[in-house]
């Protein structure tokens, strides 16, 4: 079994390029599957839940690989996002298990609802959906209670490393193993350079200097996205700053309990008209009680900006998406059916509308 696994793993890192190339190619044809043949929705999300599963895999070795090469440099700067989480993860075993086990049901939920939904009873199906979220609410109390920090989404570093600044493949074998130590020697000159003794002669462009009214704004261009900033020389782990006040607590409590108490709610005929309505106040009033990051907190307030933007996702829930939205989609779609180009988009956007109607996590929050 080892062995079968090293083999991979070396063919992962000889061939990262290509299959990252597959991995996106094989993601986008998940988005024209739902609609063309029966079950068609659950082979697209069984063919996303294995991507995105062995893509964090993948990420994974591809990281222990960068890590055992001490002549790699990244070619752009590492963003906050994966410098804060890769320490949280390096620091504490239990956050990394935690994060991965948030991320695998994450990508997996979707493929387990529609299983239920195939298999058993629609009450059952609400006992497995309200199952994970209870199981997701204890694994972020724990990254919580661990980092006493605002959630980060993903909780786990994403893939930053591009595939053309990997080491190459003759300075180490397996990640797993310790990496081969690179030749010492210089390369060779090539035969048809050994007898070359008359020196280049500069080209006349090079010599050429710039005109003098453009030399200002080029090094100002050049050297400010190059100036640090508070961010860039701040330990990993204090890019984001504890929380101190009772009142921010009580909002990421509030923020991490809503989808739990949204699919509670809606597993209940008693309260599934009052499940939207709940968890959109829930939401305002975290997003109310939580802190206002300084400007120099930039992965703070990149968080905070990315939970805004998802409160866009209500106009997909419920009563709202019954009432208002999808009939606006509806008519959409079919002004632009005939349409060139468009006829095609509105086409995959009609077989997704039964889809956001009959499962949850396709909208859930």
């Amino acid at each position: 079994m080892s062995s079968t696994l090293e083999k991979y793993e070396n063919f992962l890192v000889k061939n990262v390029s290509t299959i990252s190339t597959l991995e996106s190619s094989l993601r986008s044809v998940t988005w024209f599957l739902p609609g063309r043949f029966k079950d068609a929705d659950l082979a697209s999300e069984g063919l996303s839940a294995i991507l995105h599963v062995s893509s964090m895999y993948h990420d994974t070795l591809l990281a222990r690989v960068v890590h055992n090469d001490p002549h790699w440099k990244p070619i752009l700067p590492v963003p906050l996002h994966t410098r804060y989480t890769r320490a949280w993860s390096d620091k504490e075993t239990l956050y990394k298990w935690a994060a991965r086990a948030i991320e695998l049901i994450r990508f997996t939920q979707l493929l387990v609802e529609m299983v239920l939904r195939r298999k058993v009873s629609d009450k059952n199906r609400w006992r497995g959906i309200v199952f994970l979220e209870t199981v997701k609410m204890v694994f972020r109390f724990t990254l919580l209670k661990i980092t006493t920090r605002p959630l980060l989404s993903p909780p786990i570093p994403e893939r930053d490393i591009d595939p053309a600044s990997m080491p190459p493949t003759s300075t180490h074998t397996s990640p797993t193993l310790a990496p081969t130590s690179p030749s010492s020697s210089s390369p060779p000159t090539p035969d048809h350079l050994k007898n070359n003794h008359i020196p280049l002669q500069p080209n006349a462009l090079m010599l050429t200097p710039p005109p003098p009214a453009h030399a200002d704004t080029s090094v100002e261009d050049y050297l400010l996205p190059k100036a640090l900033t508070t961010s860039s020389v701040k330990p990993s782990m204090l890019l984001m700053k504890p929380m101190s006040s009772p009142l921010e607590w009580i909002s990421e409590c509030i923020y991490i309990t809503r989808p739990w108490v949204y699919a509670i709610m809606l597993s209940t005929k008693k309260h599934k008209d009052k499940a939207l309505v709940t968890a959109f106040a829930m939401e305002l009033i975290s997003r109310n009680l939580r802190r206002t990051p300084s400007h120099s907190a930039n992965l703070e307030r990149e968080e905070y900006a990315r939970r805004d933007r998802d409160m866009l996702w209500y106009l997909m829930r419920g009563s709202v998406w019954e009432t208002y939205s999808r009939p606006k989609v509806e008519a959409l779609v079919e002004k632009t059916a005939n349409t060139p180009i468009l006829g095609v988009l509105s086409s995959i956007v009609k077989d997704w509308i039964p889809l956001v109607d009959g499962y949850y996590y396709y909208t859930a929050p």
